[in-house]
């Protein structure tokens, strides 16, 4: 099984969050608050890791996926990911002129996980509306609140598949 999961939002967020909630965290990054623009020092939400390493550990493929684009900026989040231990996985980004969408079509993940971005500008700024229409059918997609998280996603893989 293949799960592709947007990282920013998802299950990064800047470090400037510490201590506040969810609602204020999106103000944050909508009104880019220092740190969202300093990629080297974002963090992990909620015990992501942890949940991250025990769909690995179901045999799964990861593929993290990031907003960013510029090849130093991909590095820091690439760099985050491995400061933090995230579970192995090969990160995607956008050359040219892809979108999202162009993205997750080469791979075809059984499962997408990204957020609503929310302080972004909502569906127009996600993946899975970005993706052909004959290929969404066999993509599972879950959408969460942005800075949500996903510790409350079930533990196996398979019951990813079924999740509303």
């Amino acid at each position: 099984m293949k799960i592709l999961v947007f990282i920013e939002g998802t299950v990064l967020m800047h470090k400037g969050t510490d201590g506040i909630n969810r609602k204020d965290i999106v103000e944050q990054s909508k009104n880019r608050e220092k740190s969202v623009k300093e990629y080297f020092s974002y963090i992990p939400i909620g015990n992501c890791v942890n949940k991250l390493k025990m769909w690995k550990s179901q045999n799964v493929q990861l593929f993290y996926l990031t907003s960013r684009t510029k090849a130093n900026e991909v590095n820091d989040m690439n760099n985050v990911l491995k400061k933090f231990d995230f579970p192995k996985g090969k990160l995607l980004f956008r050359k040219n002129k892809e979108t999202y969408g162009n993205v997750a079509e080469k791979i075809i993940p059984d499962v997408l996980i990204e957020d609503d971005c929310e302080s972004i500008g909502g569906v127009s700024e996600m993946t899975f509306p970005k993706i052909k229409s004959n290929i969404k059918k066999r993509v599972k997609s879950i959408i969460i609140k942005e800075f949500g998280g996903i510790d409350f996603l079930p533990d196996k893989v398979n019951a990813l598949l079924n999740y509303c």
